[in-house]
């Protein structure tokens, strides 16, 4: 599904500033841009675009409520800088599966940030990554799901925690419109199957007709039939008498 059609699909029945969660995963952008998310999207709170092909986060809008961004699985490779002045008030961000993501050192401006995700990134294969990371960025509570003690983050803290639900709700929506459609395009052999029975009951009705016809033609030998048995009985009769 392309990005656009995705974004039509979320907007039914309301306007850009009604919505507060929008999933875009595994659609299409359009040379690296996000085509229909605009700064009208201003009550925007998550932002899931995982796997749709964007090299950089420099297109998106303004969305200064937002606290969680989902970008895994993109080909991202720096230009983070705008992230603050775009989403001054990121919470989570999951960065993970960008591959030549080199260095997270513009992040230090997001103050807000608490859970960052960076697995198979190109950074965690620096030697005591971990460490550093919390060094360079001392607002981060978890990284890659723990804290500085390798405790795990709560499921409310936990990537995607959120995100896996909400398109779980959106491919149910979509699965009832194609039911939907479906149903329509089957509508008229409902009304082939209500004259096939018509039919069947005007064939019955006269076959009906055929058995009583069949009936009295029957009855109708009976009577000749006794009728042949008594002159039959009177020419004896009369015989005998002569």
């Amino acid at each position: 599904m392309e990005m656009d059609k995705r974004i039509h699909l979320e907007l039914r029945n309301r306007t850009p500033s009604d919505v507060k969660e929008l999933v875009l995963d595994n659609c299409q952008s359009c040379e690296g841009k996000i085509k229909g998310l605009k700064d009208e999207f201003e009550e925007l709170e998550f932002l899931s675009t995982i796997n749709v092909g964007l090299t950089s986060v420099a297109n998106l809008p303004k969305l200064n409520k937002l606290k969680k961004l989902e970008l895994s699985d993109n080909r991202i490779s720096g230009g983070l800088e705008v992230l603050a002045e775009k989403c001054p008030n990121l919470k989570h961000l999951n960065l993970s599966g960008n591959k030549d993501l080199s260095t997270i050192e513009p992040l230090k401006k997001l103050e807000n940030l608490k859970s960052l995700d960076l697995f198979n990134c190109e950074v965690t294969n620096l030697n005591d990554y971990r460490e550093n990371m919390f060094k360079l960025l001392p607002q981060l509570t978890y990284l890659n799901g723990y804290d500085p003690d390798d405790k795990e983050a709560p499921d409310s803290e936990a990537p995607d925690s959120d995100a896996e639900g909400y398109v779980e709700g959106l491919e149910e929506e979509v699965e009832e419109d194609e039911d939907e459609e479906e149903y329509d395009e089957d509508a008229h052999p409902v009304e082939d199957e209500e004259e096939e029975e018509g039919e069947e009951g005007e064939e019955e009705h006269v076959s009906g007709e055929e058995d009583e016809g069949e009936e009295d033609y029957n009855d109708w030998e009976v009577d000749d039939e006794e009728d042949e048995e008594e002159a039959g009985g009177e020419e004896e009769k009369g015989q005998k008498r002569k």
